[in-house]
């Protein structure tokens, strides 16, 4: 049943499959189209400082030159320091201390008991002229928050009285302080009174009564620093702004982005949205088409592959709709976005040539609808190269950090450079403007993360997951130390000459460095019926048939597989497995059959592995390597002619065997291998090389 399953499954997977890729395609064109910003674009690419290429720009119509954003900042600062405060006379204010005044005047006379008659009737009404004046002048308590200084040291106000407002300075009011010295002086000079009551009552009575109306205050400003206009001037039609061969200066430049952001505001009102969809949508067609083209000329696995197509897609079109996003809500800076985290995963996950194919793509895409699009893409173009190449040979995780570092590295130089190009001068670099790329470049640490994510996802295995594989700590490989010695050192060994061969040759070494560790395990389940692990005299083959003894050997595949399933070992580990012996026989136990029973007729299957043979390079050399590092442990005396024959027959016979067929391998490059193999070797077991004398 579950045969019948598996085979539904490939037949439908090879009458849909071709119906599912070009599903994807088209799923993703319209997701990316959908997206995308839909105004249309100004046609002109302009940079301050740089020379105009263009023919000579003629106004289309009449447009205002809009201030730059440091104009608006500096006028509205200028207009915010012109508003003046708005204090107004508080009347109740007045009233409430006349009436405490009157109480505390007969508190204080009826305390120091002294008599009644005209002194007091005339100490009370002095006092209350006294009072009345200082408040009638007005007794302001300033604000320091809205104070606006004058030449003189004295602020000027709006005063709101009656609600009829005027402009006042403050050396025409009193403050606390100055209204109790002025009441003081004509108390003072008045002989007829008693001073020293109306002092003491009149002092607790002098309070401001010119209040500030912050609420008022602070709409004025924010009204008044609203109206600032955003525009210095017109620009006529047919006036031209500039002509072929001119440097864009700073008033160019102006002018320049003022028709800019007018022709793109004036676009989105009289634009086709339906004909901007259909160009966007050709675009981004031929895109995903050129990225398709390329997978089936230069990779071919993954075409054949609609989960990994899959995936790639899902990485473009998050990417592209993360860029949209930022470009809708009008983030500070486009370069706050991770555009190195793209070619970044697609390296990991695949290779260094689709990554950069897939880079480039991306930010072709996203040139159109960012300003300054040049620029956007000699910087993040640059970047994705350097993230591609400071990780072209994963190893160890600190590459990350380092790849990290070398990306920042790069937006400095480049942005220095066109700053430099731009402004012409050191001095007027704007620092702060690359801040953003800072933020860019510790965002793209969460490829890591996301790494991870595709990978179980999508069942891809990463070189991440292969470093993690040869720590020769795991458990799977502890246990095969422990069980099966022998196997582990041949491991070992294998695994030394496969990896040099194939970054020789050119491939994935840590796949086969992988792979080569992992290709024995199945021998951890009889250990003992293999030579390297067997104590010396003991041999349990002896007890055994030829034909049971060759099926036990052969078996070790099969053990492997399902040893590799249980522990989630990737499939791409697995076929190492699977094919390091191909469909070859075990000839020590044919040949002994054929010796010892001649007469007897056999099934020649009965000796030969399962199979399938290499398809690949690495599957090829691993084949290669543990056939010759297990032929040279029988040689009793190695020495230069000795492992040099013995490579070369060991190889020739796999030829023979037709085992490299599918596996894409040159016999340059088969002649290269076997070098490489005789080098290793040579140093393992301390061959001396005469030299002629």
């Amino acid at each position: 049943m579950s045969r019948f399953n598996k085979n539904t499954h490939q037949i439908l997977y090879r009458k849909y499959g071709t119906i599912v890729k070009y599903f994807l395609m088209v799923f993703s064109i319209v997701i990316i189209t959908i997206v995308l910003p839909k105004q249309p674009r100004f046609k002109y690419e302009f940079e301050k400082g740089m020379v105009w290429l263009h023919d000579d720009l003629v106004a289309p119509y009449n447009f205002s030159i809009r201030k730059t954003a440091a104009e608006i900042k500096q006028d509205r600062e200028s207009i915010a320091k012109s508003i003046l405060p708005v204090y107004r006379i508080d009347d109740k204010i007045f009233e409430s201390q006349v009436s405490q005044y009157q109480a505390d005047f007969e508190a204080k006379w009826l305390g120091a008991k002294l008599p009644e008659g005209d002194i007091k009737e005339k100490t009370f009404e002095f006092g209350f002229s006294v009072l009345k004046s200082l408040y009638d002048k007005g007794i302001i308590g300033l604000n320091q928050s809205y104070q606006k200084n004058q030449s003189d040291g004295s602020y000027l106000i709006t005063l709101l009285k009656n609600n009829v407002r005027s402009e006042v300075s403050t050396a025409t009011l009193l403050t606390p302080s100055s209204a109790l010295s002025q009441a003081s002086e004509r108390i003072v000079s008045n002989k007829s009174v008693r001073t020293d009551i109306l002092i003491s009552v009149i002092k607790d009575r002098i309070t401001p009564n010119v209040i500030l109306d912050e609420r008022f205050s602070e709409a004025l400003e924010k009204q008044a620093v609203e109206n600032v206009s955003v525009t210095r001037g017109m620009v006529q039609k047919g006036e031209v702004i500039v002509e072929n061969g001119n440097v864009v200066n700073e008033n160019v430049y102006q002018k320049l982005e003022s028709l800019r952001q007018s022709y793109e505001e004036n676009a989105k009102m009289r634009g086709d949205r339906k004909q901007v969809f259909l160009g966007q949508f050709l675009a981004v067609g031929l895109v995903i088409t050129l990225l398709m083209v390329f997978l089936y000329l230069f990779r071919k696995d993954i075409f054949a592959d609609n989960r990994k197509i899959a995936l790639i897609l899902l990485i473009i079109i998050a990417m592209l709709v993360f860029l949209s996003w930022a470009v809708k809500i009008k983030l500070p800076s486009v370069y706050y976005i991770p555009y190195a985290i793209v070619p970044i995963i697609i390296r990991i996950l695949f290779d260094t040539r689709l990554a950069l194919n897939i880079h480039l793509l991306v930010v072709l895409v996203a040139g159109f609808f960012v300003p300054n699009s040049f620029e956007f893409a000699f910087l993040q173009i640059t970047a994705g190269m350097v993230a591609i190449y400071s990780i072209k040979n994963l190893v160890r995780r600190e590459q990350f950090l380092i790849s990290a570092m070398l990306i920042l590295l790069n937006y400095f130089v480049s942005y220095l450079g066109i700053s430099l190009i731009r402004e012409g001068a050191l001095s007027s670099v704007e620092w702060m403007k690359f801040l953003p790329f800072v933020f860019s470049v510790l965002l793209s640490l969460l490829a890591y993360p996301l790494i991870y994510l595709f990978e179980r996802m999508f069942g891809i295995t990463s070189d991440i997951t292969l470093m993690e594989l040869t720590n020769t700590n795991s458990n799977l490989l502890r246990e095969l130390a422990f069980k099966a010695p022998g196997t582990f050192q041949h491991s070992l060994q294998v695994a030394n000459l496969a990896e040099a061969a194939i970054y020789k040759i050119g491939g994935n070494a840590l796949l086969v460095r992988a792979g080569a560790l992992y290709h024995d395990i199945g021998k951890i389940e009889n250990p003992q019926f293999f030579v390297e692990n067997q104590i010396k005299g003991i041999n349990p083959h002896d007890k055994l048939s030829y034909e049971d003894s060759a099926q036990i050997i052969i078996k070790h595949v099969e053990n492997g597989i399902e040893l590799a399933r249980r522990n989630n070992l990737p499939e791409v580990i697995i076929d190492f497995i699977r094919t390091h012996h191909g469909n070859t026989r075990v000839d020590y136990f044919y040949q002994s059959f054929l010796k010892n029973f001649p007469e007897k007729f056999i099934d020649e299957n009965i000796f030969r592995y399962p199979g399938p043979i290499p398809f690949s390079k690495e599957t090829a050399v691993l084949m290669l390597a543990d056939s010759v590092e297990a032929a040279s442990r029988a040689l009793k005396e190695p020495d230069a002619e000795s492992i040099n024959n013995l490579v070369e027959r060991v190889i020739d016979y796999k030829l023979e065997q037709n085992q490299l067929n599918d596996s894409n391998i040159t016999l340059k490059e088969i002649e290269t291998i076997k070098l490489i193999f005789k080098t290793m070797l040579m140093g393992i077991y301390h061959v001396r090389i005469d030299y002629p004398e």
